[in-house]
């Protein structure tokens, strides 16, 4: 029985902890993986990990580890598996027969089978691996276990997939769903069935390749389109000043988002629950505007395809004037999570925007710890987004921020060009206006860019 009350598909949770790797949290790591699975609408019911040197090229796990997971499952074990025999040659076209589970010294395994293992309540129907797994590590573990198996790629494609609201934000899950599936189709369940005819023309399985080659080709085709049309509305407000929420999925920005835009903004507590960016001014409206977007949140190992696929997506952050880095202080892996946000940030090239760190839901953390983090942290903006005196004050800082950029300016705006006197309020600080007979004479302060647009406005 789930936390909720209701009946809920159980899943275990599988990692190599691997011995060669110094510092790494696994505990972290199995925490984040249970919550990604428990927002697939899974009940995590046991745990198996095994330290080892390397990850078995079979099945990830050594052979006494996969008779543990299999009674977890009910599954055959290895037994359900064909392994080929030692110096045997592989044939390319059999995919009956693969590297088998192989164990070495020091690892965790049949002479101590239940170490790293957490026992079900029930029978799970999913098995989760937190590696990325060959086609043929994710047969093995199917076949020794009886199960649905997915990696950690898997499982945030799947959510990804589940959160997609708009147009774009499914255009892009689509892609990056076929760019999983098509390496792994020959070696999918039935893979076998698929591949007949073959001398006959072109195989089922190459027909099933090339579909998805098309259909990547078209849904790439329709992202064009609307990347077009976005691009165009980001040239818009390409004068505007604009502060992009990002930082590590859960942080709290889209609830930070709905709070300083006063926006209607999606807000739950699940990863990735905001896929598509929303871009909203700053409530109450200041001139000149400052626009405030929110973006999709990052995760550690962040599957390639959909950093591509949410490149535009991204690229909010990449023009923006200012990134807040949103992290949530009550976490305590928030500074990985925080080394996760640069390295994304760097990958698509916006490591050079200014940015601020803002320490969220602070109301969770102990005074005590307030502190240590103001030391840790001495530029850092410690608030909670559900504290209207904290947003505030963020709000206060935003505006500063921008203010200090700003440049003194005059501009004498002919009566021949009065309807300019409007664009000059929307874009900068008009401090005093006076008229003559040359026109509208406007003291303000504005950036330097936009000050040089409105200066060649009224010389046109």
């Amino acid at each position: 029985m789930s936390k909720n009350g209701t009946d809920r598909p159980a899943a275990v949770l599988v990692a190599v902890q691997l011995a060669t790797v110094a510092d790494v949290d696994h505990a972290a790591d199995m925490a984040e993986l249970g919550r990604l699975v428990n927002t697939l609408g899974y009940d995590v019911v046991a745990t198996v990990s095994q330290r080892r040197s390397h990850v078995s090229k079979g099945a990830v796990l050594g052979e006494g580890k996969l008779r543990v997971l299999a009674e977890i499952t009910g599954g055959p074990g290895p037994a359900g598996m064909r392994f080929k025999k030692p110096g045997q040659k592989r044939d390319d076209d059999d995919e009956e027969y693969e590297e088998a589970p192989e164990s070495a010294p020091g690892d965790d395994d049949a002479d101590d089978a239940d170490a790293g293992v957490v026992h079900a309540a029930k029978t799970p129907t999913l098995v989760v691996v937190d590696h990325d797994l060959s086609p043929s590590q994710l047969r093995n573990l199917e076949k020794c276990t009886g199960a649905e198996v997915l990696d950690r790629s898997g499982v945030i494609i799947e959510i990804f997939h589940r959160h997609a609201r708009s147009r774009e934000a499914r255009l892009e899950v689509e892609i990056a769903r076929l760019n999983y599936v098509a390496p792994r189709l020959r070696e999918s369940s039935g893979g076998g069935d698929r591949q007949r005819g073959r001398g006959a023309g072109e195989s089922q399985l190459e027909l099933d390749r090339r579909k998805i080659r098309d259909r990547i080709a078209e849904l790439r085709r329709e992202i064009d389109g609307i990347q077009r049309e976005q691009a165009t509305r980001r040239a818009l407000r390409q004068n505007a000043r604009r502060v992009a929420l990002v930082g590590y999925t859960n942080a709290g920005k889209s609830s930070l988002m709905r709070a300083l835009t006063g926006s209607d903004v999606y807000v739950m507590d699940k990863l990735f629950a905001t896929l598509d960016t929303t871009v909203r001014a700053l409530h109450p409206e200041v001139k000149p505007r400052v626009l405030v977007s929110d973006t999709v949140g990052f995760i550690k190992k962040l599957p390639h395809d959909l950093v591509a696929s949410f490149r535009s997506t991204l690229d909010e952050a990449l023009e923006a004037s200012l990134l807040l880095y949103v992290a949530d202080a009550s976490d305590p892996t928030f500074r990985s999570q925080l080394e996760v946000t640069r390295s994304t940030l760097a990958e698509i090239g916006a490591e050079g925007v200014p940015y601020k760190l803002v320490l969220n839901k602070v109301d969770r953390v102990a005074e005590e710890d307030r502190t240590i983090l103001l030391g840790e942290f001495p530029e850092a903006i410690l608030m909670s987004a559900k504290d209207p005196a904290d947003i505030t004050r963020l709000r206060q800082i935003l505006i500063d921020f921008f203010d200090a950029l700003m440049v003194p300016g005059e501009l004498v705006v002919p009566y021949t060009k009065q309807a300019l006197v409007s664009e000059v309020y929307e874009h900068a600080k008009v401090l005093s206006e006076t008229y003559d007979e040359a026109g509208a004479h406007l003291v303000l302060r504005a950036e330097p860019a936009a000050l040089a647009r409105l200066q060649s406005l009224v010389q046109k």
